[in-house]
């Protein structure tokens, strides 16, 4: 079972930025390159919801609609670590944020085996 540890939340005013950063480890059968990691949200009331994958192998990047042009995703294989830099933040991107890891993951489906605990993100005035 992989360990990732999600950082970088925190309390931001509207139209600001933050960056996260998704840390993982605990390989054994399959290393870092292998899998497919995504950012999901979830607000309070709400079900989890994709925001952006970045993909083994050509390391293509996918996102929800509603963060295209906002979010950008990447991954630094050296580092196993996945970063998502949320920019132009609104009061409606307020949410817990999660990464997670497969190495078939569906992209911005929540199938995913290996789960972080979560960072908030609170974007108030």
């Amino acid at each position: 079972e992989l360990q990732l540890v999600e950082s970088g939340g925190g309390l931001v005013q509207p139209g600001g930025s933050l960056k996260l950063s998704c840390e993982v480890s605990g390989f054994t059968i399959y290393d870092f390159d292998d899998y497919i990691v995504g950012w999901f949200r979830q607000a309070p009331g709400k079900d989890r919801e994709g925001v952006a994958c970045v993909d083994k192998g050509n390391g293509r990047a996918y996102y929800a609609d509603f963060v295209k042009g906002r979010f950008t995703i990447s991954r630094d294989n050296a580092k196993k670590t996945v970063y998502l830099q949320l920019n132009s933040l609104k009061p409606e991107d307020t949410a817990v944020y999660y990464c997670a890891a497969d190495p078939e993951g569906a992209h911005l489906k929540p199938w995913y085996g290996d789960w972080g605990q979560g960072t908030q993100v609170t974007v108030s005035s």
